[in-house]
């Protein structure tokens, strides 16, 4: 089997996080907190075993393995037979995961946690990884940490990066925020979709043209994008801080349908147009947010937060603002069980438990 693991240990010293207090919590005989992190929360469903040593005070993913549910061209993915993807590969995720972290065997097995998304996300989903996590709990006898979603992106991100004080920008198939940390110690919202998700945007869009769902239908409205080479004048709408997608996708279903058929447009210009049209409007908000908070880095987050033309559009934007872009690939920015366990462990480091 293929490693899921193979970046070095990251350092926890750049992040300016609070001096993490003697640990509560179980320890390895080396004073080592290693939990297991489970993911659930939409179509993927992944696990990880993440450990943090206090001698070299890094943070080290030890596996990260996912399934992937994927329905038919021009369906999206319902609750229910998402739950049953999950449920059916949970347990075989949890082997994979424990048999990679700890190639010795029984005798250098040791978990401190299970640490497992509380939400947001699909329902069906999201209680069958919970009462996968708490079993495990009830087996090894450890605790549980329940995590929030949207904020394991985002440690995970600032971990994976080196992001200490970054503005936000959170882009998934069911988020679509510009966010920064304040000094009263939480993560503030300055700017986020009035309607639906950049990432759903994408995929029924994706649906419209009858783009295949895998590996996922933004990946290859990505793809397509790049073939692209008429632009059309696509509708722009930010209001404020907020964006606004539905009705750019409706415009663009239209098009699809008026144009597409009679080949006044190609597939790949109509993913291009939309593409170019909707990161501008995410490369600008970002932009007012580093402004008002006087912020110099970007952290690019979520499942979309992968995609290349988002990411070379803001380091643009960045870098004439003498700033820095944190990025990273379908690793880390897509769903995954290892950011479910950075976020639990930081959580469980500070003595919070579920």
């Amino acid at each position: 089997m293929a490693s899921t693991a193979t970046d070095s240990p990251c350092s926890a010293l750049n992040l300016d996080n609070l001096p993490i207090p003697p640990p509560t919590h179980k320890v390895n005989s080396r004073g080592e907190t290693i939990v297991l992190g489970i993911e659930g929360s939409a179509n993927k469903i992944g696990v990880g075993v993440l450990r943090y040593s206090p001698k070299t005070q890094t943070y080290h993913i030890l596996s990260n393995p996912r399934k992937t549910f994927i329905p038919p061209i021009g369906q999206g993915f319902l609750p229910r037979e998402t739950a049953l993807h999950h449920q059916n590969h949970v347990v075989p995720l949890v082997k994979a995961a424990i048999n990679e972290a700890f190639p010795e065997g029984d005798v250098g097995f040791f978990l401190s946690a299970i640490c497992f998304t509380q939400g947001p996300g699909m329902g069906a989903p999201l209680q069958s990884c919970a009462v996968a996590a708490r079993m495990l709990s009830l087996i090894w006898n450890i605790p549980l940490v329940g995590v929030n979603h949207c904020v394991g992106h985002i440690e995970m991100g600032r971990v994976a990066t080196g992001a200490s004080n970054p503005v936000v920008l959170y882009v998934s198939g069911g988020n679509t925020q510009v966010l920064a940390y304040s000094s009263q110690q939480k993560y503030c919202i300055f700017g986020e979709t009035i309607d639906i998700a950049i990432g759903n945007c994408l995929d029924r869009f994706a649906r419209v043209i009858g783009l295949s769902n895998d590996p996922s239908p933004g990946y290859n409205i990505e793809q397509e994008a790049k073939k692209g080479d008429k632009f059309l004048n696509v509708p722009y709408t930010v209001k404020g801080m907020d964006v606004s997608f539905s009705g750019i996708l409706t415009y663009m279903e239209q098009e699809a349908k008026t144009k597409l058929k009679d080949g006044q447009v190609t597939k790949a210009d109509l993913c291009f147009s939309l593409q170019e049209t909707i990161f501008a409007m995410l490369v600008e908000i970002t932009e007012r947010a580093m402004a008002h908070c006087g912020n110099t880095q970007v952290l690019i987050v979520g499942g979309v937060g992968c995609n290349r033309r988002l990411q070379e559009m803001m380091a643009d934007m960045v870098q004439a603002r003498g700033g820095t872009l944190c990025a990273m690939d379908h690793r880390y920015c897509i769903d995954n069980g290892a950011m479910i366990a950075q976020a639990g462990i930081l959580a469980l480091q500070f003595g919070v438990t579920t």
